[in-house]
């Protein structure tokens, strides 16, 4: 097997972030993004997708957390995307639902090369401590689009944004795990066009 990681740098004027991914890990992470429920779920996205990760971000959270969490996302994307490389041999699609007590959320990916997102659903609550609970929906979204997936989303059903963020993190990973695991019978990039 490859060495399939990846380490991101990116600074801005509005965060300083330094990142490494391994996508064939244990589910260790280290993560200090200096919104405390974002690292949860960051913890969480390792956890379950077992995927190694490091994050440490210092943001503008004295403003709000967008710009931490988004950038965060832009930044995971693109170590997918470098870790991933041509993609031979993945098996490029997966479809995930986790339940989390009454909430329910669910992913569908094609690691297509070809970025494309959408959302369904709403979040019962606008905030889970410090982060802003759409925000989950737009870290999504930056994941997607620069790690070159085709990603739908959704929260279909909960009364608790803490558990309807919750299952949409893990949701998440238990799907990209699914998509970027390589196939042993599979030798090439699955794509037709022989590129992905």
């Amino acid at each position: 097997m490859s060495d399939r990681t990846a380490a991101v740098s990116r600074e801005t004027a509005e965060t300083d972030i330094e990142l490494t991914l391994a996508i064939d890990g244990d589910g260790d992470s280290e993560v200090d993004t200096g919104v405390g429920f974002f690292d949860h779920m960051l913890t969480a996205f390792a956890k379950h997708g077992l995927f190694d990760l490091t994050v440490r971000c210092d943001g503008d959270t004295h403003i709000d957390d967008h710009h931490t969490v988004e950038d965060v996302g832009i930044a995971l994307g693109d170590a997918f995307a470098e870790a991933l490389g041509d993609k031979r041999g993945i098996r490029r699609y997966a479809d995930r639902r986790v339940p989390l007590d009454e909430a329910v959320a669910g992913v569908v990916v094609d690691v297509s090369g070809r970025p494309y997102f959408e959302f369904a659903g709403e979040f019962s609550q606008d905030e889970v401590g410090e982060l802003t609970s759409d925000m989950a929906r737009h870290f999504a979204y930056s994941l997607a689009m620069n790690a070159g997936l085709t990603l739908h989303a959704e929260v279909e059903r909960g009364v608790n944004a803490h558990h309807e963020v919750e299952a949409l993190f893990k949701s998440l990973a238990r799907a990209l795990d699914d998509a970027t695991r390589l196939d042993e019978r599979r030798s090439d990039t699955p794509s037709t066009k022989g590129d992905l």
